[in-house]
């Protein structure tokens, strides 16, 4: 499994805003810049993390873009699904598909490990990230 290029962008500029202080404001041009963005892509993933309450957007000459939560309230989970969806290691590990093999050998394996990877990244949030974890 990978995580999607967009999920990894969006990541970086959670991470540095983080590092700019919860209340200071950074352009998107100047996020795209310092993290080797591409911009018209990192604005996409802007209003996708706006939409998901994780970024601030104000516009105008005192505009840019902030956290809009502490970066200790701010979990790697919440930034990945804001811009993937939610994480599915496998079609089977959702309670409503039926799969084909009856019996199957490997499926609590997925499901462990889907609750693994899902339980390590909401554990992880970016002031921990911040704090060399």
């Amino acid at each position: 499994m990978q995580i999607t290029r967009q999920a990894d962008y969006a990541v970086r500029a959670i991470m540095y805003l983080a590092k700019q202080g919860s209340d200071k404001r950074a352009a998107t041009s100047h996020i795209a810049e310092k993290q080797d963005i591409p911009l018209s892509f990192l604005a996409k993933i802007i209003a996708q993390l706006s939409v998901a309450g994780l970024l601030q957007t104000m516009r105008g000459a005192r505009g840019g873009v902030a956290l809009a939560r502490d970066p200790d309230e701010i979990s790697l989970l919440e930034v990945v699904e804001a811009i993937d969806g939610p994480i599915q290691l496998n079609e089977c590990v959702n309670g409503s598909y039926q799969c084909s093999i009856v019996d199957c050998p490997v499926h609590d394996i997925w499901v462990d490990a889907q609750e693994d990877l899902v339980g390590r990244l909401r554990a992880t949030t970016f002031g921990q990230l911040l704090n060399g974890r």
